[in-house]
């Protein structure tokens, strides 16, 4: 099941394997490179169905740090074209990531200590549902007012717009992993009192304006998927009978597939990590929500993703680090699984590897 087509809409991938979108905080002024050239197209050549690109900005405050990438501009939807025509070209169906990191953008690189990057040394002024720092020793951030919250969802508007005329074939957008829309769920960093705090259909409210403005410029027969955090992992937090909800909320609005991750609201939660250890919440939103699913989260192997899918708990499977490990785990894991694929003529020497 694993290597059986999956279509969407009228878009059809070519096995059940995902590439996650892995931030490389490698760009400049939000353009992609070379770098991303090679990493996003090595893996369309390595078999995965899907590709999807990096946490991309909606704007330039909206950066995780200053070397993500961004589709706010015409510079960087030129640079992102030379990309998705090479993974398309490979029989891969391009994807990006659209997003906002709210409280927890304006950060310095992970392999330069991460953590938040004062004004003086290149950050800037970071925004949140509530006026709430991600962690001690982190800044305090504005809490959006009305105009504010306009600008994110005329921001995700325009960057579908330039996703598709980039040659991107999928959109997923970033609710999860305590970003900006994930902080507008989380009843823990949303303390709002206006329309959007307080209820669930409040807390819910902006993600679902999101929704509907990304819809209203990208194609309907082109899917549209989102990622969310099923759990925050701590009591009174946002929960799997929420997401659930939300499911339910946003499948009308056009969404296609919940990509099912967890956590990355709070700084100090202790997650119980172990192979598909998201599983779980992926079967229960496509079960409750009758929605599609993607499961991620610690899959590394051919016969643990062929087991999410036998078993109904998801419909395709997101490969991360494992992923940066082997780009050709596509190809690995059909040669396990006893399957046939295509293999790029340029590589077919060493297939089947034995």
């Amino acid at each position: 099941m694993l290597f059986t087509p999956f279509q969407q809409r009228s878009v059809v991938l070519r096995n059940r394997i995902a590439i996650s979108p892995m931030c490389q905080y490698s760009a400049e002024e939000g353009v992609p490179g070379p770098w991303h050239l090679v990493h996003l197209g090595s893996r369309a050549v390595g078999g995965a169905a899907l590709v999807i690109a990096e946490a991309t900005a909606v704007s330039p405050e909206g950066r995780i740090s200053p070397w993500d990438t961004g589709l706010w501009n015409e510079t960087q939807l030129q640079a992102w074209q030379a990309i998705t025509r090479f993974v398309r070209a490979q029989g891969a169906v391009a994807g990006i990531q659209l997003a906002h990191a709210g409280r927890k953008a304006s950060t310095q690189r992970p392999w330069d200590g991460g953590g938040p990057l004062a004004v003086e040394e290149g950050g800037w002024t970071v925004v949140a549902p509530s006026a709430l720092p991600f962690d001690a020793g982190w800044p305090q951030p504005q809490a959006l007012d009305a105009a504010g919250i306009a600008k994110v969802v005329a921001d995700f508007r325009a960057a579908a717009r330039r996703a598709l005329e980039a040659g991107f074939q999928l959109v997923e957008i970033h609710a999860a992993h305590g970003y900006l829309l994930h902080q507008f769920l989380s009843p823990l960093s949303n303390q709002r009192t206006d329309a959007y705090g307080g209820s669930f259909d409040n807390r819910t409210r902006l993600v679902r304006e999101v929704v509907s403005a990304v819809r209203e410029v990208w194609p309907a027969e082109l899917p549209l998927w989102m990622r969310i955090s099923a759990t925050d992992w701590a009591e009174g937090g946002w929960d799997i009978e929420q997401s659930v909800a939300l499911a339910e909320q946003v499948k009308p609005l056009g969404v296609d597939l919940i990509d099912t991750s967890s956590g990355g609201l709070l700084a100090q939660v202790k997650i119980p990590l172990g192979p598909g250890y998201q599983v779980p919440f992926a079967k229960r939103i496509r079960q409750a929500a009758g929605i599609a699913t993607g499961a991620v989260g610690l899959i590394t192997t051919a016969p643990q993703a062929q087991a999410i899918l036998e078993a109904g708990d998801a419909d395709v499977v997101l490969i991360g680090r494992e992923s940066l490990r082997d780009p050709y785990f596509p190809l690995r894991a059909a040669q396990t699984l006893g399957v046939t694929v295509e293999v790029p003529v340029q590589y077919q020497r060493a297939w089947p590897a034995r």
